[in-house]
């Protein structure tokens, strides 16, 4: 996604492609509010500051840091329908989600 600047990267690229399995029914929606909530915020000039941008928009999302200890947490804003509807789980944000995002964002050009 850009913002109309050739050529310009942006940290809501890090979201496309989706993944093909999520931890809980929740997940998708938070992926998909993190994109939108960084649609037109510019790489920055290293991974780790990307990284860091995609925590701190993850913690305003939900409500908690991805380290919390908790495994999962409801947030009714992303609840859609289904038997999990709602729960974000955090140790698949951990474990696969944020270290995908981070691998992402070191093959992503900066400024």
């Amino acid at each position: 996604m850009t913002n109309g600047d050739a050529g310009a990267s942006h940290v809501a690229d890090l979201f496309d492609p989706e993944p093909a399995t999520w931890g809980l029914r929740g997940d998708p929606h938070v992926w998909r509010a993190l994109r939108d909530h960084l649609t037109g915020t510019e790489v920055p000039a290293s991974a780790d500051e990307a990284v860091h941008l995609v925590r701190e928009a993850f913690s305003a999302l939900v409500g908690l840091d991805v380290a919390h200890p908790a495994s999962s947490v409801y947030r009714e804003q992303y609840a859609h329908g289904g038997m999990s509807s709602g729960m974000v789980c955090l140790d698949t944000w951990r474990d696969r989600l944020m270290p995908l995002l981070a691998e992402r964002a070191r093959t992503l050009p900066g400024p």
